[in-house]
């Protein structure tokens, strides 16, 4: 059914799934079979890599970063935004894979290579940004300055949810820092991997810099495993549980390497008495049905005002009843599958759980019986302590629960252990200016009158507490991929010691 636009990404029906310079020939490898979500089954299959296949790929990544590493920054751009222009090139087609891959709808897809082209736009304009600093030095005819240079080839291990955006989002700048990339992408997304790895390493290739962007498709245990081990990566970026952020910090903590967290969320949304409902009702739905509730960012609790308690959650159910569901590429299609038969049970669980911790299914929760992973997307009355609240299911459940006064409010919002994004519905200014004070969400992203998304690159995303720390995309985020470097400028005939401090010695 999608056989052209496979072969228009380059995908074959066999992939090898390892590529630096060139892809690598992997015969007799295991096979991975990419599953579409929606019909269960199979779009292609990729050929996975090894241990020696990783270190090939590796070994080739830290030789293109020496060349790499030298050319001029704005030069480094020119590369990128050539890149941002190739994915334009195939925005639709990609868009669609992601779909097909993922379970998004069509135009969550399209939006996701929406996002990595903004993100070359953003890394292009940064090219000619990456600032250091003047020092005012207490020693006479003394400069200090602060530079950055390039930190060097850097892993990224990225999630099935998002499965080019945040690779762009750290590719794309690491790119113009001057580092080389490899990319180790979920398993349950290989296709989508190959694709832009295709595009790129062909863009890149042409300007002169081929190996500079490289893909090792491969086991936790073959490829994830060493990644995390290999000094020659000073920075692992790694999106996914916060079970696996608790490894990874771990594990490059160990030999002193750095690392970008971008692990789970457990967000909340709070409707203040002063809401406008309308947007309320339209922000809350995106943000907790949206990519069928399999986004980091989703909405996972509502906390509403006791005096708007009922009349939400009647808007809200009457809202879900209203989603459409089905296959996530056809037109007026919001809620596309879950991404295989473990999400759904999950959710199946949570559910129970819920309802013998004493909270109530109000609409939605149900399979469908229909091929594929495709769930109701399930509204539950909640009370606060319910421990499932306080668990991230990925998968489409919203817990409503009431508040009384505003510091109650934020207290819910805060008591989670994930620390992601945060958003509040009001038109009163001062709870608005609480609620992002340093009293209020202790989240990593916080929203006035808009939903949990953080979609915007020119920000910095990411979150606080078990979520990570790690911050990507946009404002002084570039600044995790080099390595700082603090020089002082003697222009004078003395060397004078700072603080003050005399050490004479006979030097003729």
């Amino acid at each position: 059914m999608f056989d052209d636009l496979l072969k228009r990404l380059g995908v074959e029906p066999v992939n090898p799934g390892a590529c630096h310079e060139r892809w690598i020939d992997l015969p007799g490898a295991e096979e991975l079979e990419s599953i579409n979500p929606a019909t269960g089954r199979p779009l292609a299959r990729v050929k996975l890599a090894g241990r020696a296949d990783y270190d090939e790929v590796v070994d080739h990544a830290v030789a293109a970063f020496a060349t790499w590493r030298t050319a001029p920054a704005p030069r480094r751009g020119e590369v990128v935004r050539r890149i941002g222009q190739a994915l334009r090139e195939h925005k639709a087609d990609l868009g669609l894979l992601i779909t097909l891959e993922t379970g998004k709808i069509r135009s969550e897809g399209e939006g996701e290579v929406q996002e990595m082209i903004d993100m070359c736009d953003f890394a292009v304009g940064l090219s000619r940004q990456l600032y250091g600093l003047t020092i005012a030095s207490e020693r006479p005819r003394h400069r200090m300055i602060e530079q950055w240079h390039p930190l060097g080839p850097i892993g990224v291990i990225t999630a099935f949810n998002f499965p080019a955006a945040v690779w762009a989002w750290n590719a794309m700048v690491a790119a113009v820092c001057g580092d080389t990339v490899v990319w180790k992408p979920s398993p349950l997304a290989p296709l989508t991997a190959l694709a832009v790895q295709r595009i790129v390493g062909r863009t890149a290739e042409a300007e002169g810099f081929p190996g500079v962007f490289g893909l090792c498709i491969g086991s936790t245990e073959e490829v994830g495993e060493r990644m995390l081990t290999d000094a020659r990566l000073p920075l692992i970026s790694a999106t996914g549980s916060c079970r696996m952020g608790y490894h990874v910090a771990e594990v490059v903590g160990r030999r002193l390497g750095r690392t970008i967290l971008e692990l789970g969320g457990n967000n909340a949304v709070i409707v203040a008495p002063s809401a406008d409902l309308d947007m309320a009702i339209r922000g809350v739905v995106f943000a907790a049905v949206g990519t069928a509730g399999q986004r980091c960012t989703t909405a996972r609790r509502l906390i509403v005002h006791e005096s708007l308690h009922e009349q939400v959650i009647d808007r809200l159910a009457k809202a879900y009843k209203s989603l459409s569901i089905g296959d996530p590429w056809q037109g007026g299609v919001l809620v596309g599958p879950l991404i295989h038969e473990q999400a759904v049970e999950a959710m199946q669980s949570a559910l129970r759980q819920a309802e013998a911790q004493g909270g109530t299914v109000v609409c939605g929760g149900k399979r469908l019986d229909r091929p594929g992973c495709f769930v109701e997307p399930a509204l539950v009355r909640a009370v606060r302590g319910m421990p499932i609240v306080g668990e991230e299911t990925f998968a489409p459940i919203l817990y409503v629960i009431p508040y009384r006064e505003f510091e109650q409010a934020v207290a819910i919002q805060n008591e989670v252990e994930q620390g992601l994004t945060s958003a509040i519905f009001t038109r009163d200014l001062v709870e608005a200016e609480r609620f992002l004070s340093a009293e209020g969400s202790d989240c990593g992203i916080a929203n006035v009158n808009i939903g949990t998304s953080g979609a915007e690159i020119g920000g910095a995303f990411g979150g606080e507490k078990a979520t990570g720390g790690g911050r990507e995309a946009g404002s002084d985020s570039w600044k995790a991929y080099m390595r700082r470097q603090t020089c002082t400028i003697n222009y004078g005939d003395q060397i004078p010691l700072a603080q003050g401090v005399r050490f004479d010695v006979e030097s003729s």
